[in-house]
């Protein structure tokens, strides 16, 4: 038996086919009893829309494509709702893919929105994407960079400035009076953490005897921080940390914790970035780096919609400034 097709469902609901292509794009215009009985006649007859044939027929498609490092991360969770969020204001839909920190994950998702056809594409990137998004615009579809700022200015961006956030960790531990500062992150090619290595430079080389020593993970996970946290405390000890995000700053407190025989903030204090929300409810509540996460992907799908019909010029470049959260595990 072949699908159920809209003029199947025009005869069962007694209606145009017009009718039922206004009651699935523009409900406003149909009355509810007309309504009602397209709803039962798609029920009885499992009719499925299809998008590809109306993208060709509209000329533009309702749906977001949203790429992010890793969705493990709550504040690429939180970013995805905020981007959701504001897309259903405007009747769209986004398609999240996750990355993974992986490039040929990324390379493949972008492939595949390309080929739906995909109204615009919001991308956390986790190398030199630029290319890969110069021709997805050269079809018509727009892109719009989050948590990191384009370098050619050819496409918006809605980011965090990274290096003032680092900055802003590492001034709150030497503030503290710490002076043997490790920073625990990476993979390094992640641009976000190089940024906030370098602002973690900048602050320890303004204080006479502050040294940094950076230890790289090959991943932003729990499970890297819980080992590095290991490690660290076999070695010559910091007396404060510097995680590159919240994730990682779990496992390293879960390791300094398990093992016992560091306190936090006594003997070493601890910082992460994100300002997850697990941050506020761990056992030593985490100092964190706060990031306007839903407002970044809110702010991405208004800047993609606004300039999909004016790509002339240079694009927006938001950046909104981080905030220091100072708790219990580096102000006791």
């Amino acid at each position: 038996m072949s699908a159920a097709g809209i003029r199947d469902v025009a005869e069962r609901a007694r209606v145009s086919v017009g009718t039922v292509s206004n009651a699935l794009n523009h409900p406003e215009k149909v009355s509810a009893d007309a309504q009602a009985r397209i709803r039962d006649a798609i029920a009885d007859l499992g009719y499925v829309r299809n998008d590809a044939a109306r993208v060709l027929r509209a000329g533009r498609s309702s749906t977001i494509g949203l790429v992010v490092l890793d969705v493990r991360n709550p504040f690429f969770t939180e970013l995805a709702r905020g981007a959701e969020a504001e897309a259903a204001r405007h009747g769209l839909s986004v398609i999240l893919g996750n990355a993974d920190e992986d490039p040929q994950r990324e390379a493949a998702y972008l492939d595949l929105f390309e080929e739906q056809r995909v109204r615009g594409v919001l991308l956390s990137p986790y190398g030199a994407t630029e290319p890969r998004l110069r021709r997805l615009q050269d079809r018509g579809i727009g892109a719009v960079l989050v948590d990191r700022a384009s370098t050619d200015r050819r496409f918006g961006s809605v980011s965090v400035d990274d290096v003032a956030g680092g900055r802003l960790a590492v001034e709150h531990l030497l503030a503290t009076g710490r002076r043997r500062i490790a920073f625990v992150g990476g993979p390094d090619g992640i641009r976000q953490v190089a940024d906030r290595l370098g602002g973690a430079r900048e602050a320890v080389a303004a204080v006479e005897g502050a040294t940094l020593d950076v230890v790289p993970t090959t991943a932003l996970t729990v499970l890297e921080g819980r080992r590095v946290g290991l490690e660290l405390l076999d070695g010559p000890r910091p007396d404060a940390i510097f995680a590159a995000n919240d994730l990682v700053a779990t496992g390293l407190l879960q390791a300094l914790l398990i093992e016992g025989t560091a306190r936090v903030p006594d003997d070493i204090a601890l910082i992460g970035y994100d300002d997850i929300d697990f941050a506020v409810s761990a056992m030593v509540p985490l100092s964190s780096v706060r990031q306007p996460a839903a407002l970044i992907g809110a702010t991405a799908v208004r800047m993609l919609l606004e300039r999909e019909d004016d790509t002339a010029g240079p694009a927006e470049q938001v950046v909104f400034q981080p905030e220091l959260v100072a708790r219990a595990s580096t102000t006791g």
